[in-house]
């Protein structure tokens, strides 16, 4: 095992992976970090989590960064430190579950590129899908911790987690980790679970919480007094919020009690000088909700969940449903059995409610992902499913009762087969495996010398705002806007493209920095006297607007992943026609009519909107 440095109490800290998953949509890149890994190193951390969560999945889908790279440049630049990582079980760092092959694998793989502390959880808390990973990370050497998914319910007692605890110890973990992604402990149920842990079981036990509802210091010291041994924080400028407690502030809060962490207050200042500075380059990514948010304690909903429903109602002009989703997610949850709202059942939960709202009936747009959670291939809700909604998404097909990846036959072998040469490695295909889509275009990216990282104050083509050349000074790009008696600065900083008649506008609205998107309705023609007139835009070719009751649509903004029909497909009403990825779930499009295809206005890869017809049935 990984001899992990112990202290009175034990710090990990979450800057380099929750801290800015948290607060700044999981973007801080790697060029950021290496600058402070070696005063980071020095400080005695219990442990540095950096890898796992969203990063894999954002490093290849937005900041073109090799996941495996980031991590093997981490732990070089961090010897001293044990490196911890989050790791989905069975689902490892996708939203399905994987074989047992590709599994034991991707934990082979993982310890041999520099992780040293595993935090294995899952998120129904069945751990069947949970000793694969242990087992696997045991037989590396490596430490292996289990986590606990917290959550409220009527069925989420106190005897139910001491006896998930005492199932953990007996897999073999090394230490136990209590996960409360959405905040919701407060200090006295803390303390009773902290007891209760203790007194059940024999190995150090772990406390992540996050700072949503105001109460997570409270937690922690409640936590440390009843017996926890190490504790999750963030350095301060990437703490709070749906973050977590702040570094600095919980190490002065145990100086000089036995509890003391022993870690440099000093020190950590200087690191937290240099992160207040990085945080500045995120701007355009940070957290709508960086204070205290109280319903968390009613709707259980993570921070980084609720970010996800503004972007996907906001891509739908329907960002003023907000408060009926919200009302909705807990409704979903009760008919799914109440599921620990984490990835990926808070993304299987949030874009059903999402779907339940934006289409006017409950269940009528279903994901695979909701089909693949109510036939049991997540796992065992501990409360009971509503067998109506079940029956909806499934029909006669019934449901399962083994462990899902028993069903799931090896898929390493062919999975390489499939990638072929475009794998140059073994974590190629791991990648492969996890985000297919995602990683092809990584790959092809890498070996053109393409890569176009997302950009993060504005692209870097729109260095200044295009004008027409033939009315030059026509668009001010800064000026002062009064509506109902209040005054707004406005600066445009920049613009990119996204289409011939959309493009964004990067706009300082006092001093923050938002995205616009502006679609054009008229142009600018100089006339033959030469002033300027204008007239309607002439728009270039784009998919037509949906206007039968036989063209297919998609109920929400996303991007196609597959595509089942060709041109003279003959289709029958509700057969699965394409596959629309969104908020990082699939949802099926299903024929509206039996017919023809007629007409195919979509590919592989294509972004989508509600209102286009994106196949035409005759």
């Amino acid at each position: 095992m990984t001899n992990v440095s112990k202290k009175k109490l034990g710090i990990t800290e979450l800057a380099l992976r929750d801290g800015h998953q948290s607060l700044l949509a999981t973007r801080m890149r790697l060029d950021d970090m290496l600058p402070i890994c070696e005063k980071l190193d020095a400080v005695g951390y219990w442990s540095i989590e950096a890898w796992g969560g969203a990063t894999f999945d954002t490093c290849l889908r937005y900041l073109k960064e090799g996941p495996w790279v980031r991590l093997r440049e981490l732990k070089k630049a961090m010897p001293n430190t044990p490196l911890q990582m989050l790791l989905r079980g069975q689902n490892l760092l996708g939203y399905r579950h994987y074989a047992d092959d590709v599994v034991r694998k991707f934990v082979d793989m993982a310890a041999a590129n520099g992780v040293d502390v595993f935090r294995i959880f899952d998120a129904m808390n069945d751990l069947r899908n949970v000793r694969t990973a242990v087992t696997q990370v045991k037989s590396n050497g490596k430490h292996a911790e289990c986590a606990i998914s917290y959550t409220a319910s009527p069925v989420h007692t106190l005897e139910h987690y001491v006896e998930l605890a005492r199932g953990f110890e007996d897999m073999g973990c090394d230490t136990l980790a209590i996960k409360d992604m959405a905040g919701l402990l407060t200090p006295t149920s803390t303390r009773e679970l902290v007891l209760a842990i203790k007194k059940a079981t024999s190995i150090p036990l772990h406390l992540h919480c996050h700072s949503t509802s105001g109460v997570a210091e409270m937690v922690q010291w409640e936590a440390v007094h009843a017996g926890c041994d190490i504790i999750d924080t963030a350095i301060s400028p990437l703490a709070g919020g749906t973050s977590h407690p702040a570094t600095e502030s919980m190490v002065a809060a145990f100086a000089g009690t036995e509890f003391d962490t022993g870690l440099d207050i000093l020190a950590l200042q200087d690191i937290a000088a240099y992160f207040r500075e990085v945080r500045k380059k995120y701007a355009r990514f940070e957290s709508h909700v960086t204070g205290v948010d109280t319903r968390v304690f009613v709707n259980q909903i993570p921070g980084g969940m609720i970010s996800n429903l503004a972007n996907q109602l906001r891509d739908q002009g329907a960002l003023d449903k907000m408060d009926q989703v919200l009302d909705e997610i807990p409704r979903v949850r009760k008919d799914f059995g109440y599921p620990p709202l984490v990835t990926p059942t808070s993304q299987i939960v949030g874009t059903q409610a999402v779907l339940n709202v934006v289409s006017g009936k409950k269940y009528k747009v279903i994901t695979n992902e909701t089909k693949g959670y109510l036939k049991g291939m997540y796992g065992r809700p501990l409360g009971t499913v509503n067998e109506d909604v079940r029956r909806l998404a499934l029909g006669d097909e019934e449901a399962i009762h083994v462990r899902p990846a028993d069903l799931i036959a090896p898929e390493l072998d062919a999975l390489t087969r499939e990638v072929g040469d475009k794998a140059k490695s073994i974590e190629d295909v791991l990648s492969y495996a996890l985000f297919p889509t995602i990683a092809l275009e990584f790959f092809e990216e890498r070996e053109a010398g393409t890569f176009k990282p997302e950009p993060l104050d504005m692209p870097a083509e729109a260095s200044s705002v295009a004008q027409p050349a033939s009315a030059p000074g026509l668009a001010p790009t800064e000026f002062n806007v009064t509506i109902h008696g209040e005054q707004y600065h406005i600066k445009i900083e920049g613009s990119g493209h996204k289409s011939e008649d959309v493009r964004p506008f990067y706009v300082k609205i006092d001093n923050v920095l938002e995205e616009v998107m502006v679609e054009t309705l008229t142009e600018v023609v100089p006339t033959a006297d030469g002033n300027i007139d204008t007239k309607k835009a002439s728009k270039g070719s784009k998919r037509p607007k949906a206007r039968k009751d036989s063209d297919v649509t998609t109920p929400m903004p996303g991007r196609i992943v597959a595509l089942h029909v060709e041109m003279g497909s003959k289709v029958v009403a509700g057969e699965t026609v394409l596959v629309v990825e969104a908020m990082k779930m699939e949802n099926p499009v299903s024929a509206p009519e039996s017919g023809t295809v007629t007409a195919i206005h979509v590919a592989i890869g294509d972004n989508v909107n509600p209102d286009e017809c994106l196949i035409e049935i005759g």
